[in-house]
């Protein structure tokens, strides 16, 4: 269920696809990892500045670039997928 709600979540960010990783699941658009969804169900964007992404620090998980969805995004798929593209464009 967690994986399906990740899935459900980003729907609006275009060709995605999702690959076990981690203890996890890492999601991807185009080929490019913007998301892990950590073994406990908590979701993440690979991002170096959390900050300006969210406009606040988040959890990071692990030492690796990615950073705790800030729970209120979780009830709004329109800003996760906001969210989900500016990571993005910093990735690519």
């Amino acid at each position: 269920s967690d994986i399906a709600f990740a899935m459900d979540l980003f729907a609006g960010v275009g060709d995605l696809t999702k690959r076990k990783m981690f203890g996890g699941m890492c999601l991807y658009c185009g080929g490019t990892v913007f998301a892990l969804q950590a073994s406990d169900g908590r979701l993440y964007l690979k991002t170096r500045t959390p900050q300006a992404l969210f406009g606040k620090l988040t959890d990071q998980f692990h030492n690796m670039p990615y950073y705790a969805l800030p729970e209120n995004v979780l009830d709004d798929p329109n800003e996760a997928v906001a969210l989900a593209n500016k990571a993005l464009v910093a990735l690519t």
